[in-house]
């Protein structure tokens, strides 16, 4: 175990800081979609947004 950690030691330190990146944002788009903010593109909404005649065409918001 000590010589693989000797050996790639930097890899699993490099994987586990972007597992914990993916993790955290993962967390942060569940948050958003729970307090009922957009995941579309920019994230501030849809009342403003010019296109959103072409992405719900329903009137509905996603």
């Amino acid at each position: 175990m000590i010589e693989f950690l000797k050996a790639y030691g930097g890899t699993v330190l490099v994987v586990a800081i972007l597992a914990a990146i993916v993790v955290a944002i993962v967390a942060n788009m569940i948050k958003n979609k729970k307090q009922g903010k957009s995941s579309c593109g920019c994230g501030c909404g849809c009342s403003g947004c010019p296109s959103q005649g072409i992405c719900h065409i329903d009137g509905n918001e996603k």
